[in-house]
């Protein structure tokens, strides 16, 4: 498509700029889809059956050179250098200080790394990362409007997938396939809940793959119902639950540290709270009694007037057998350890350990 670069400059995503009638609302750095047949049918369609979706609002950093995997495992939480080819995990990005300054996906190749995050992450992303290559033989590219990802979810997908012929891999694995004649790469995403997988491929031939994967069964659905599954599965965003004030082990998100990595940024702290095994704050999830409240309203210890905490991220959820608010935000660890009875204007917050059971 000659006009991927006018894209580009409008904010839309490949997939938006071919469906200008859309309901389109900025998502992470980009216009794309916010709903097509309304977010409980397309939320319907997420946890019980397979849906497709736009990803074109992430990116990803290619890291090349002689170096990148020594530097890149230098420079995040997780591993690289023990990241076996074909395969992925998610990290977080910090500072000196081991305040997050972004988080991703890293996708290991034999000929480069892959640091996927969302659009409005990169810029900063890539000038933090710059920073750090002094006399290291490595390059970051930015992916532009020339590719694009499409997502794929639901207890029905590896299905969906099969039936076009593409494979069904194990977690964060990651493959180069064809879909008829469309070449790509397939993901196997994290997911909680129900799988995931993206589809890594060029904006020329988004329009044909969703045609292909919609008419295999997948129904439609915008950013607005993956939102609602994402809190329903306890999975913080950054920028919105996450952000630089906090710490890694403040973010309940264990699957991007690994301690027998070696030396990385910000490492000192993340193994300084390791040894005290404490945190003051932590990040939870929560089911809301009463009104659905915004983001940001204050959690209160009831009979008491001072905040332990806040709301980040709240959905509610009217399917069969799921009619009740759920929410992500962080709490004060002392208010968790006393039990205390926890408050928001309009309701009660209950703490909950794991995600709520699908009907």
């Amino acid at each position: 498509m000659s006009e991927m670069p006018q894209v580009a400059e409008s904010g839309l995503t490949p997939l938006a700029a071919l469906a200008p009638a859309s309901d389109l609302q900025m998502h992470l750095g980009r216009i794309t889809p916010r709903a097509f047949a309304g977010i409980e049918s397309e939320f319907a369609s997420l946890v019980h059956s397979s849906a497709v979706y736009d990803l074109g609002y992430f990116t990803r950093i290619r890291v090349t050179g002689e170096d990148r995997v020594r530097w890149l495992n230098g420079m995040v939480t997780n591993t690289v250098q023990s990241l076996p080819q074909g395969y992925g995990n998610y990290t977080l990005i910090l500072n000196a200080q081991g305040r997050i300054q972004g988080d991703g996906y890293i996708f290991r190749a034999s000929d480069d790394l892959l640091l996927e995050t969302d659009r409005s992450q990169a810029a900063r992303l890539i000038s933090h990362l710059d920073h750090f290559i002094i006399m290291d033989d490595v390059e970051l590219h930015e992916l532009d409007a020339e590719h694009t990802i499409l997502g794929l979810a639901g207890p029905q997908a590896p299905e969906t997938l099969s039936s076009l012929g593409l494979p069904v891999l194990e977690m964060l694995a990651f493959a180069e396939a064809t879909l008829q004649e469309i070449p790509l790469i397939i993901v196997r995403a994290y997911g909680v809940l129900v799988p995931r997988f993206e589809l890594w491929l060029a904006a020329e031939h988004v329009a044909e793959a969703w045609r292909m994967l919609t008419e295999a069964g997948a129904k439609p659905v915008g950013f607005q119902a993956l939102e609602s599954l994402r809190i329903l599965e306890g999975t913080p965003r950054y920028g919105v639950d996450i952000s630089d004030r906090y710490l890694p082990q403040e973010v309940s998100q264990d699957r991007a540290l690994n301690f027998n990595k070696g030396c990385y940024l910000g490492q000192e702290i993340v193994e300084r709270i390791r040894s005290r095994a404490t945190v003051h704050r932590t990040l939870r999830r929560f089911e809301l009694i009463g009104a659905k409240p915004a983001p940001g309203a204050e959690l209160i210890a009831e009979g008491d007037d001072k905040p332990i905490g806040e709301i980040t991220s709240v959905a509610h959820y009217a399917l069969p057998g799921l009619t009740r608010t759920f929410a992500l935000g962080m709490v004060r660890v002392e208010a968790l350890e006393r039990k205390a009875s926890m408050i928001y204007p309009g309701g009660k917050a209950i703490p909950l350990d794991a995600p709520p059971v699908l009907p």
